[in-house]
Order: C-alpha cells, then sequence, then structure tokens
C-alpha cells in the first residue's frame, strides 16, 4: 500500500482508518463531501479529495493514482423518511465507487459493511450467517444487506479485488455526531439515563482495533471474503454496557428497565409525528426492533486470519468516555441516525 483512499474518512470509522493508513509509512488521500465537518482531519498529513459517492466524476478525480481503496462512507439514519437519502448514499454510491475502482484498477478494496448484513437470531453469529432484505428492520438496514451482496456480485462477476469487512459497535474517541452507541456511552457515564430496554445487547469493540482490522484486511485478507470486526469478549447486554460506561464516568448506573413494547408504541407515534412536522423523529421503529435481540457475533475469523487487533474492554470504556466527557460541548445530536441512542435499547430522560 503506497497511496490510499479512504471515503467518509471525516467520520467516526473513517478518520481511524486515515491514521491506521498512515501508521503504516503509506499516504492517505480523504475523500470528504464539500461542505463537511473536518475537525477530524485537524493536523494530519492528508491530501483533501473533494467529492460525492453521487457524482462519479468527482470519484474518478479522487482515484488517480490510487492503489488501495477503503470505502467506509455511508449515510447511517434509521428512520423511514430518509429511505430516499439511504440508497443513494449506501447503495448506488457502493456501486458507483466500486466502479470507479474498476476503472481505475485500484490494487486493493475494502468495503466497510455492516453487521446489519449479517442479521442477528438471538445468539451470536458469525460470516456464514446472511441478513434477508425482505426481514430488514428498517431502509439502513436493507441498504447494507444489498450493497454488500453488489459487492460480492462485482467480485464474482467483474474480478473486483474486494474485501468486505463488518464491524459491531465499536466505541472510542472522535465519535462527534456521535453514533448512537457513543451516545449512550456520553449519557451513561454522566449519569442521564434512567432506564434501558431489558433484552438489547451489543458487541462492543475499541474503534482503532476496528480500523486496524480494515488495514489488516487489505494486507492479509482474501478476495471475496467477509470479516466480523468485533471483539471476542464483547458480546455484553444493554446493562452490562451502561454498567461499564458509568463506572468509567465515576457515577452509579441506571436500575430501571423497561419492555420493548412500550419503547415501539412511542417509536411509532414519534416517527408518526416527525414526518408529519418535517422534523428528525426522536425515536425509531427500526432502532427498537433492533434491540428486541441481542446482536451479538463471532468475530474469531478477523481475529484469527487477519491478526485483529483486541483491545481490553475497560481500556475501550474508558476512552470512549474520557473523550466524550472532554468534548461534550461540541458533540452533536445523534448524527443522522434518526434515533439517537433510543436506536440501540437505551432511554434517555431527554425526550
Amino acid at each position: 500500500m503506497k497511496l490510499a483512499l479512504v471515503s467518509g474518512a471525516n467520520g467516526f470509522i473513517g478518520a481511524h482508518i486515515i491514521r491506521a493508513v498512515l501508521d503504516t509509512g503509506a499516504e492517505a488521500r480523504a475523500l470528504v463531501r464539500p461542505a463537511s465537518d473536518r475537525a477530524n482531519l485537524d493536523g494530519l498529513p492528508v491530501e483533501i479529495a473533494e467529492g460525492d459517492l453521487t457524482d462519479p466524476a468527482s470519484l474518478e478525480r479522487a482515484m488517480t493514482g490510487v492503489d488501495t481503496l477503503f470505502h467506509a462512507a455511508a449515510r447511517y439514519d434509521l428512520s423511514r423518511r430518509a429511505r430516499r437519502s439511504i440508497w443513494r448514499a449506501n447503495v448506488l454510491g457502493a456501486e458507483q465507487i466500486m466502479r470507479a475502482a474498476l476503472r481505475r484498477q485500484v490494487d486493493r478494496v475494502v468495503h466497510t459493511s455492516s453487521v446489519a448484513a449479517v442479521g442477528s437470531t438471538g445468539g451470536i453469529a458469525d460470516e456464514r450467517q446472511w441478513a434477508q432484505v425482505k426481514q430488514a428492520p428498517g431502509p439502513y438496514e436493507r441498504s447494507k444487506i444489498v450493497s454488500e451482496r453488489l459487492v460480492h456480485q462485482m467480485i464474482a462477476a467483474e474480478s473486483l479485488p474486494a474485501v468486505v469487512v463488518l464491524p459491531t459497535a465499536p466505541i472510542g474517541p472522535l465519535d462527534r455526531k456521535p453514533t448512537p452507541t457513543g451516545r449512550l456511552i456520553a449519557d451513561a457515564a454522566g449519569g442521564r439515563m434512567p432506564a434501558y430496554i431489558r433484552s438489547a445487547g451489543l458487541n462492543i469493540v475499541h474503534v482503532q482495533d476496528v480500523a486496524r482490522g480494515h488495514v489488516l484486511a487489505a494486507e492479509r485478507g482474501t478476495i471475496g471474503e467477509r470479516y466480523i470486526l468485533g471483539h471476542a469478549e464483547g458480546n455484553l447486554t444493554l446493562q452490562e454496557i451502561i454498567a461499564r460506561a458509568a463506572a468509567a464516568g465515576g457515577v452509579p448506573p441506571p436500575q430501571a428497565a423497561i419492555p420493548w413494547q412500550a419503547a415501539y408504541l412511542w417509536a411509532a407515534i414519534d416517527e408518526t409525528a416527525a414526518a408529519a412536522l418535517h422534523r428528525t423523529p426522536r425515536a425509531t421503529i427500526a432502532g427498537v426492533q433492533l434491540s428486541r435481540r441481542r446482536q451479538w457475533y463471532d468475530a474469531s475469523k478477523a481475529i484469527k486470519e487477519l491478526g485483529l487487533p483486541q483491545t481490553p474492554l475497560d481500556a475501550a470504556f474508558a476512552d470512549a468516555a474520557q473523550w466524550l466527557q472532554h468534548n461534550a460541548s461540541t458533540l452533536g445530536a445523534g448524527g443522522n441516525d434518526g434515533a439517537g441512542w433510543r436506536s440501540i435499547g437505551a432511554w434517555n430522560v431527554r425526550r
């Protein structure tokens, strides 16, 4: 790897991928939209390439001279109102950038999918499982399933030199919007979370391990394979996640739990009201449906075949809580997820 292009390089995962690329001694180019916030790239020796996933000409320019592409850009929104923009960015955009990589004869592509494309069974899932489009809880999950399938089709039919990685729930520094998991950590560490959905669970992993996993996938991954980037000990219930985050913040954890049915009713009302009032919903049906099953995954394939790092979970929670608390005044309202922290089953006092 000599020159790597990272799409979505100013985002949470993308900003860490840029740093992981630079750590190898390679040069890095950041593909970002013209009006995007670039605070996560401040001070880094990277070249900025302005472009958009829906603008093929901008992708061609950004790809000039590149030997490795990390496609981490995506529209993350769990609300139904954003289904068209989600599809344009996550499906049509993925196809456009993959075709640009083929035309520019890029040596290796790492496509950032999501464990949404694996799905959850209530048990512990691995790469052999595929989520079904018709069973996807919302447009975001549907787009990630379809876009990954598209990449695999291009690998088989057009010799796209791509490896697919599927991050679980990363936490750590630079989560500026923040992600739903980041907001969960921030609120639990700050003592601002009175209740949670009992059935929810996630696989937690340090974002720096996820970023390093992308680079390892480019270096060691097998074309056409998919690798879950998670933690071997990261399968935690939401209660355990909140307790660890609260401990990292030095506050007691919440004790109250609510049934998912109550959260579902609130989400249905809120999404309907949000559509009528042209505002972002504070809770989404897709988010509540996701929380009904524990989203637990087996990352052993990436650990064994790629050498995926496994930062201790206590360190991951401490790094996340410290950064989020230090930057609390500059954090966004939950990014574009359309549900904020409630998308993973947390219930915050700010309604």
